[in-house]
């Protein structure tokens, strides 16, 4: 089996991506906008995926990071889609509690890996 599967943040992060799939299918963003989002999306389940691979902690640790960062960057791409009236105030503060949720697990991993 692989290990990925086995963490909560994996699935958590899975989710957002599929959100996000499905978001981007059902309407008419901006190409360039909407294609950011999905791989910053992406970003976050696979580097979870790859990371989980990973022998040391300093390489697992590394892949946490950027797939913090990707959830970072997607947060960042929905308020500007919020804010320039592509997605609603609801579907706005449901995709970005679900980025803060990924984001702290994501930290309590970081923070654990230091050990």
């Amino acid at each position: 089996m692989f290990d990925f599967r086995k963490l909560d943040v994996y699935h958590q992060a899975k989710g957002f991506c599929l959100m996000i799939s499905k978001t981007i299918l059902s309407g008419k963003f901006d190409k360039t906008v909407s294609d950011q989002l999905r791989r910053a999306s992406l970003s976050i389940m696979l580097n979870i995926a790859e990371g989980s691979s990973r022998f040391s902690n300093k390489d697992r640790k590394n892949f946490m990071i950027i797939a913090r960062g990707s959830a970072f960057e997607c947060a960042a791409i929905l308020e500007y889609m919020f804010e320039s009236s592509a997605i609603t105030e609801e579907k706005f503060h449901i995709y970005t509690a679900n980025l803060e949720e990924i984001s702290k697990m994501l930290y309590g991993m970081i923070r654990n890996l230091d050990k």
